[in-house]
């Protein structure tokens, strides 16, 4: 099985509070799984790794072979693909977390999306954000 994940985290201040939004999506695009979480204070770029981690975790339990991620943070995806370097001591523990998720999957990608394109896992976002 193919899943589709959505990611997108967010903090309002930085750092601030913050949040998590994450979509799954089956093959034709229907939404399996919606998630939104408070993650307390942390930055920006902590909320984006951290929302990747927990939706990479949330499909363990399902039989996926191929994952295609799909995020607005740039800076994530060039670091995942190996396009820039991991200088944060941080988000270094996060960047392992996911090369370690990477491992149960056949194939997985990370693909850089407008924010526009992000739209549910945004509102996901701040819907939990302007809760609190």
């Amino acid at each position: 099985m193919k899943l589709s994940i959505y990611t997108d985290g967010g903090a309002r201040g930085n750092p601030g509070p913050a949040a998590i939004g994450i979509v799954v999506k089956d093959g034709k695009g229907n939404v399996i799984k919606e998630v939104g979480k408070y993650i307390g204070k942390t930055t920006n770029n902590e909320a984006e790794y951290r929302a990747l981690v927990n939706g990479l975790d949330s499909i363990l339990d399902k039989d996926v072979n191929e994952v295609d991620c799909f995020l607005d943070s740039l800076l994530v995806v060039k670091q995942l693909n190996g396009d820039f370097k991991v200088k944060n001591a941080n988000i270094k523990r996060f960047w392992n977390e996911i090369k370690r998720l990477e491992r149960n999957f056949k194939k997985i990608t990370y693909n850089h999306i407008e924010r526009s394109k992000n739209s549910e896992a945004d509102a996901l976002v701040n819907e939990v954000l302007d809760s609190i």
